[in-house]
């Protein structure tokens, strides 16, 4: 055989070889995985979940009994001894006679003020001297000239009469009308303008003012 027959030969021997070892290896991969899968599905069917149960408590011991005790007989009695004791005689008690104070006086009650006394108001000032007149009788003053002309009625008035510092009359005022307001007018005009008084005076002599009434004019048409 020649060298080169030789050399194909051992080639093709090789590729076979290689080709059998693939598929012993596809073979086994199939074989340990579809074993591996069959394993896991059995296992996880086997396994299934359950409950696990506490066991009980164990029971507790009985406490153990008591130990009999030897019945020991109580000790005898005995009196206690007797104690002597000297007892004081009670102390003597002296009574002593008691003083009672005399009761102090009380003291005097204060009596509060009466309440004041207002003072008294002041007296008016008093006056000296009133007003007079300096000329007599009022009714001198009048005359049948001063009878208003065109009257014709009579009538008798009264005036009230404020008195100045100075004497004269300073307001007239009719208190009994004659029934004419002339007459009245009349009486007024003539006792402002010729009435003359000596002024009132207080205590001191001073001239105050004053008011008179007049005594009772009649007013007689003239003949």
């Amino acid at each position: 055989m020649s060298y080169a027959n030789r050399k194909e030969l051992s080639g093709n021997r090789t590729a076979a070889i290689v080709v059998v070892a693939l598929i012993h290896l596809l073979l086994g991969y199939a074989i340990v995985t579809g074993l591996a899968y069959n394993v896991i599905k059995k296992a996880a069917a086997d396994l299934k979940t359950f409950d696990v149960e506490e066991p009980p408590p164990p029971p507790e011991e009985p406490p153990p009994p008591p130990e009999d005790m030897p019945d020991v007989p109580p000790p005898p009695m005995q009196p206690p001894p007797v104690v002597r004791v000297n007892t004081p005689p009670p102390p003597i008690r002296v009574q002593e006679s008691t003083v009672i104070p005399e009761p102090r006086p009380l003291p005097p009650i204060a009596t509060p003020p009466g309440p004041p006394t207002p003072p008294r108001p002041p007296a008016p000032p008093a006056k000296a001297q009133s007003a007079v007149s300096a000329k007599g009788d009022l009714r001198s003053l009048f005359s049948g000239d001063d009878f208003p002309a065109g009257v014709e009625d009579e009538g008798t008035t009264q005036a009230t009469l404020s008195i100045g510092t100075d004497g004269r009359v300073s307001n007239c005022s009719i208190t009994r009308s004659s029934g004419s307001r002339a007459l009245d007018s009349a009486t007024c005009r003539v006792l402002k303008s010729r009435a003359r008084f000596t002024p009132a005076r207080d205590s001191s002599g001073n001239p105050i003012s004053d008011t008179i009434t007049t005594p009772l004019i009649r007013w007689v048409l003239p003949e």
